[in-house]
Protein backbone atom coordinates (compact mmCIF):
# COMPACT_ATOMS: atom_id res chain seq x y z
CA UNK A 1 0.00 0.00 0.00
CA UNK A 2 1.35 3.40 -0.98
CA UNK A 3 0.09 6.57 0.60
CA UNK A 4 0.41 10.07 -0.79
CA UNK A 5 -1.50 12.84 1.02
CA UNK A 6 -4.56 10.76 1.84
CA UNK A 7 -4.47 8.97 -1.48
CA UNK A 8 -4.13 5.21 -1.55
CA UNK A 9 -3.01 2.89 -4.27
CA UNK A 10 -4.12 -0.64 -3.40
CA UNK A 11 -2.63 -3.55 -5.29
CA UNK A 12 -4.34 -6.92 -5.53
CA UNK A 13 -2.13 -9.60 -7.04
CA UNK A 14 -3.55 -12.74 -8.64
CA UNK A 15 -1.92 -15.57 -10.50
CA UNK A 16 -1.93 -13.85 -13.85
CA UNK A 17 -3.15 -10.30 -13.32
CA UNK A 18 -2.42 -7.09 -11.50
CA UNK A 19 -5.10 -4.47 -10.93
CA UNK A 20 -5.12 -1.27 -8.95
CA UNK A 21 -7.71 0.94 -7.28
CA UNK A 22 -7.17 4.53 -6.22
CA UNK A 23 -9.36 5.83 -3.42
CA UNK A 24 -9.48 9.40 -2.17
CA UNK A 25 -11.43 11.03 0.68
CA UNK A 26 -14.98 12.12 -0.10
CA UNK A 27 -15.18 14.05 3.19
CA UNK A 28 -13.39 14.90 6.43
CA UNK A 29 -14.73 14.50 9.94
CA UNK A 30 -14.68 17.24 12.59
CA UNK A 31 -15.05 16.54 16.30
CA UNK A 32 -14.22 17.94 19.77
CA UNK A 33 -11.77 15.03 20.12
CA UNK A 34 -8.46 16.11 18.59
CA UNK A 35 -6.23 13.20 19.66
CA UNK A 36 -6.45 9.42 19.63
CA UNK A 37 -6.59 9.33 23.43
CA UNK A 38 -10.22 9.49 24.50
CA UNK A 39 -11.82 8.40 21.24
CA UNK A 40 -14.71 5.98 22.03
CA UNK A 41 -13.69 2.44 21.17
CA UNK A 42 -16.89 1.88 19.20
CA UNK A 43 -19.45 4.11 17.55
CA UNK A 44 -22.63 4.64 19.55
CA UNK A 45 -20.97 4.33 22.97
CA UNK A 46 -21.03 8.12 23.39
CA UNK A 47 -24.43 8.86 21.79
CA UNK A 48 -24.39 12.58 22.68
CA UNK A 49 -20.99 13.21 21.08
CA UNK A 50 -21.53 15.49 18.09
CA UNK A 51 -19.46 15.75 14.96
CA UNK A 52 -19.72 17.08 11.42
CA UNK A 53 -18.90 15.61 8.04
CA UNK A 54 -17.64 18.16 5.51
CA UNK A 55 -17.60 16.89 1.94
CA UNK A 56 -14.63 17.56 -0.32
CA UNK A 57 -15.26 20.15 -3.07
CA UNK A 58 -15.89 17.48 -5.72
CA UNK A 59 -18.85 16.11 -3.74
CA UNK A 60 -19.98 19.34 -2.05
CA UNK A 61 -23.24 19.38 -4.00
CA UNK A 62 -26.85 18.92 -2.91
CA UNK A 63 -27.20 16.15 -5.50
CA UNK A 64 -24.66 14.03 -3.63
CA UNK A 65 -26.86 13.79 -0.50
CA UNK A 66 -30.28 13.84 -2.12
CA UNK A 67 -32.55 11.43 -0.20
CA UNK A 68 -30.12 11.03 2.72
CA UNK A 69 -32.33 13.04 5.09
CA UNK A 70 -34.75 10.11 5.12
CA UNK A 71 -32.29 7.87 6.97
CA UNK A 72 -31.55 7.87 10.72
CA UNK A 73 -28.14 6.19 10.59
CA UNK A 74 -25.15 6.17 8.25
CA UNK A 75 -22.23 3.84 7.65
CA UNK A 76 -18.88 5.60 7.39
CA UNK A 77 -15.81 4.01 5.82
CA UNK A 78 -12.72 5.88 6.97
CA UNK A 79 -9.01 5.73 7.72
CA UNK A 80 -7.19 5.36 11.03
CA UNK A 81 -5.08 8.26 9.80
CA UNK A 82 -3.24 8.83 13.10
CA UNK A 83 -1.93 5.26 13.25
CA UNK A 84 1.33 4.13 11.75
CA UNK A 85 1.75 1.19 9.40
CA UNK A 86 1.93 -1.28 12.28
CA UNK A 87 0.64 -4.64 11.13
CA UNK A 88 0.13 -7.49 13.57
CA UNK A 89 -1.76 -10.74 13.34
CA UNK A 90 -3.18 -10.38 16.85
CA UNK A 91 -4.63 -7.66 19.08
CA UNK A 92 -5.53 -7.29 22.78
CA UNK A 93 -9.23 -6.34 23.07
CA UNK A 94 -10.16 -4.03 25.98
CA UNK A 95 -13.13 -6.32 26.68
CA UNK A 96 -10.60 -8.96 27.71
CA UNK A 97 -8.67 -6.59 29.95
CA UNK A 98 -5.94 -6.00 27.41
CA UNK A 99 -4.12 -9.15 28.51
CA UNK A 100 -5.44 -11.77 26.10
CA UNK A 101 -4.70 -11.82 22.39
CA UNK A 102 -7.16 -12.52 19.61
CA UNK A 103 -6.69 -12.61 15.86
CA UNK A 104 -6.82 -9.13 14.35
CA UNK A 105 -9.78 -10.14 12.18
CA UNK A 106 -11.68 -11.25 15.30
CA UNK A 107 -11.32 -7.79 16.88
CA UNK A 108 -12.16 -4.14 16.27
CA UNK A 109 -8.53 -3.14 16.79
CA UNK A 110 -7.60 0.20 15.17
CA UNK A 111 -4.31 -1.34 13.98
CA UNK A 112 -5.53 -3.06 10.85
CA UNK A 113 -3.74 -4.25 7.72
CA UNK A 114 -5.19 -1.42 5.61
CA UNK A 115 -6.03 1.02 8.44
CA UNK A 116 -9.68 1.14 7.36
CA UNK A 117 -12.45 1.84 9.87
CA UNK A 118 -16.19 1.19 9.69
CA UNK A 119 -18.64 3.08 11.90
CA UNK A 120 -22.39 3.42 12.20
CA UNK A 121 -23.41 6.94 13.29
CA UNK A 122 -26.70 8.71 13.81
CA UNK A 123 -27.59 11.40 11.27
CA UNK A 124 -28.94 14.37 13.23
CA UNK A 125 -29.46 16.82 10.37
CA UNK A 126 -28.08 18.16 7.11
CA UNK A 127 -27.08 21.82 7.06
CA UNK A 128 -27.73 23.42 3.68
CA UNK A 129 -26.83 26.96 4.83
CA UNK A 130 -23.23 26.44 5.97
CA UNK A 131 -20.51 27.86 3.72
CA UNK A 132 -19.38 24.27 3.13
CA UNK A 133 -22.93 22.98 2.61
CA UNK A 134 -24.21 20.42 2.57
CA UNK A 135 -22.69 19.53 5.97
CA UNK A 136 -23.79 16.35 7.74
CA UNK A 137 -24.27 16.64 11.50
CA UNK A 138 -23.92 13.25 13.18
CA UNK A 139 -23.89 11.83 16.71
CA UNK A 140 -22.10 8.96 18.41
CA UNK A 141 -19.09 8.74 16.09
CA UNK A 142 -15.78 7.19 17.14
CA UNK A 143 -13.64 9.26 14.76
CA UNK A 144 -10.93 11.76 15.60
CA UNK A 145 -11.05 15.34 14.36
CA UNK A 146 -9.63 15.53 10.84
CA UNK A 147 -10.30 11.90 9.94
CA UNK A 148 -10.62 11.28 6.18
CA UNK A 149 -13.82 9.52 5.13
CA UNK A 150 -13.78 7.38 1.99
CA UNK A 151 -17.45 6.51 1.65
CA UNK A 152 -20.85 7.22 3.22
CA UNK A 153 -23.74 4.78 2.96
CA UNK A 154 -27.21 4.74 4.52
CA UNK A 155 -27.93 2.20 7.27
CA UNK A 156 -30.73 -0.13 6.20
CA UNK A 157 -32.24 -2.08 9.09
CA UNK A 158 -33.57 -5.09 7.14
CA UNK A 159 -30.12 -5.88 5.79
CA UNK A 160 -27.78 -4.42 8.41
CA UNK A 161 -29.39 -5.41 11.74
CA UNK A 162 -28.90 -8.91 13.16
CA UNK A 163 -29.96 -8.74 16.84
CA UNK A 164 -29.87 -12.53 17.20
CA UNK A 165 -26.22 -12.81 16.09
CA UNK A 166 -23.54 -14.37 18.29
CA UNK A 167 -20.75 -11.93 19.18
CA UNK A 168 -17.90 -14.19 20.29
CA UNK A 169 -15.95 -13.13 23.36
CA UNK A 170 -18.00 -9.91 23.56
CA UNK A 171 -21.05 -11.91 24.71
CA UNK A 172 -19.24 -13.34 27.74
CA UNK A 173 -17.36 -10.19 28.80
CA UNK A 174 -19.78 -7.44 29.73
CA UNK A 175 -18.38 -3.90 29.66
CA UNK A 176 -19.05 -1.79 32.75
CA UNK A 177 -18.93 1.99 32.12
CA UNK A 178 -17.24 4.13 34.76
CA UNK A 179 -19.08 6.48 37.07
CA UNK A 180 -17.94 9.99 36.08
CA UNK A 181 -17.69 12.80 38.63
CA UNK A 182 -17.12 16.36 37.39
CA UNK A 183 -17.04 18.99 40.16
CA UNK A 184 -19.52 21.82 39.71
CA UNK A 185 -16.64 24.30 39.75
CA UNK A 186 -15.32 22.81 36.49
CA UNK A 187 -18.61 22.43 34.64
CA UNK A 188 -18.87 26.03 33.43
CA UNK A 189 -16.25 25.44 30.70
CA UNK A 190 -18.78 23.47 28.63
CA UNK A 191 -22.42 23.74 27.69
CA UNK A 192 -24.87 21.17 29.06
CA UNK A 193 -24.79 19.24 25.78
CA UNK A 194 -20.98 19.25 25.70
CA UNK A 195 -20.83 18.06 29.31
CA UNK A 196 -23.16 15.19 28.47
CA UNK A 197 -20.93 14.17 25.55
CA UNK A 198 -17.80 14.47 27.72
CA UNK A 199 -19.37 12.23 30.37
CA UNK A 200 -20.23 9.64 27.70
CA UNK A 201 -16.64 9.63 26.45
CA UNK A 202 -15.06 9.40 29.91
CA UNK A 203 -17.48 6.69 31.05
CA UNK A 204 -15.96 4.37 28.43
CA UNK A 205 -12.58 4.62 30.22
CA UNK A 206 -10.09 6.16 27.76
CA UNK A 207 -7.09 4.60 29.54
CA UNK A 208 -5.18 1.67 28.07
CA UNK A 209 -6.85 -1.43 29.54
CA UNK A 210 -3.73 -2.50 31.46
CA UNK A 211 -3.41 0.82 33.36
CA UNK A 212 -4.76 0.57 36.91
CA UNK A 213 -2.74 3.10 38.94
CA UNK A 214 -5.30 5.18 40.92
CA UNK A 215 -2.74 7.96 41.50
CA UNK A 216 -1.92 8.51 37.84
CA UNK A 217 -3.37 11.67 36.31
CA UNK A 218 -4.48 11.37 32.69
CA UNK A 219 -5.23 14.16 30.24
CA UNK A 220 -7.14 14.37 26.99
CA UNK A 221 -8.18 17.23 24.71
CA UNK A 222 -11.89 17.87 24.36
CA UNK A 223 -13.52 20.85 22.70
CA UNK A 224 -10.39 23.00 22.89
CA UNK A 225 -9.73 22.26 26.57
CA UNK A 226 -7.44 19.86 28.41
CA UNK A 227 -9.42 17.52 30.67
CA UNK A 228 -7.47 15.95 33.55
CA UNK A 229 -8.75 12.96 35.49
CA UNK A 230 -7.91 10.02 37.75
CA UNK A 231 -9.59 6.63 37.98
CA UNK A 232 -10.01 4.62 41.15
CA UNK A 233 -11.93 1.39 40.85
CA UNK A 234 -15.08 2.09 38.88
CA UNK A 235 -15.07 5.86 39.44
CA UNK A 236 -13.46 8.48 37.21
CA UNK A 237 -12.95 11.86 38.88
CA UNK A 238 -12.18 14.93 36.75
CA UNK A 239 -9.53 16.94 38.59
CA UNK A 240 -9.06 19.90 36.27
CA UNK A 241 -10.17 21.44 32.99
CA UNK A 242 -7.82 24.02 31.48
CA UNK A 243 -7.59 25.94 28.23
Amino acid sequence: MLKKTNQFVLFFCGFSYLCSMIIEPVAFFHSPLTSKFGIPRQSGLAPELRGTIVLTPEFRQVEAVRGLEGFDYLWLIWEFSANGDRQKLTARPPRLGGNERMGVFATRSPFRPNRMGLSCVRLDRIDYEDKHAPVLHVMGADLMDGTPIYDIKPYVAYADAHPEARCGFVDSNEWQPLEVIIPDSLCSRFSGEELSALRDVLAQDPRPPFHHDPSRVYGMPFGGADVRFVVNGGVLHVTDITE
